[in-house]
């Protein structure tokens, strides 16, 4: 069966693991890419809702009343194997369907420093997104996909996505982070298959090869 085209986003969220002792990992790249749309977006207040915390911001969109859009954020906070369960609560909640949610997450297959975008797709090992299709019973959401790299060496996968980051390494992660959240807000206003086509297009000048 064919994935049905993505709608107009009204839900983005971001996984990572919640606690100190992950914040400066490359798993949170989407809790670190969340925090800087909501950033821009001028968010002062996150709540606990359902096993995650959420933020509603407004879009501009001509075609809703009043000319703004609601756009839910989450951060499931049910580490990142199980993000399906409190992301899926939240759309029941929210009355969003799977092909209006944005999914922000590392992707290994990604050299480290380029972001990409895409529509639907299986979830290629990454627990965090296996656990969203399975609760969600779709994987016709979109994603926006921060490249980390593979691990060097014979380093195992566990540890290169879970080992603390150097400041210095750390300021480069933030800045592919930004360049995410960018993406995420063109999505939003302009659509995902517009942010895919200008994002993925611009891939040479979007980070390391």
């Amino acid at each position: 069966m064919a994935a049905a085209q993505p709608g107009k986003i009204r839900m983005v969220a971001g996984l990572g693991n919640p606690g100190e002792e992950y914040a400066a990992t490359r798993h949170n790249a989407g809790f670190r890419t969340i925090d800087e749309l909501a950033r821009q977006a001028g968010v002062s207040y996150w709540k606990n809702q359902l096993g995650a915390e959420v933020a509603v911001i407004k879009v501009n969109d001509p075609d809703e009343e009043g000319g703004k859009r609601e756009v839910v954020l989450a951060k499931p906070q049910s580490f990142m194997n199980t993000s399906g369960g409190p992301l899926s609560k939240l759309c029941a909640t929210y009355k969003v369907r799977p092909e209006e949610v944005l999914v922000i997450h590392d992707e290994l297959d990604i050299p480290e420093g380029d972001v990409r975008v895409k529509v639907g797709g299986g979830h290629a090992g990454h627990n965090g997104l296996r656990s969203i299709i399975d609760k969600l019973g779709s994987r016709d959401f979109s994603r926006i996909r921060v490249g980390i790299g593979n691990p060097p060496g014979r380093m195992p996968v566990a540890d290169f996505v879970l080992k603390q980051f150097r400041p210095k390494e750390l300021e480069g992660f933030d800045e592919t982070c930004a360049r995410a959240a960018d993406a995420a807000a063109l999505a939003l206003v302009r659509g995902v298959v517009f942010a895919r086509d200008h994002v993925n297009g611009g891939a040479a000048q979007n980070g390391k090869h």
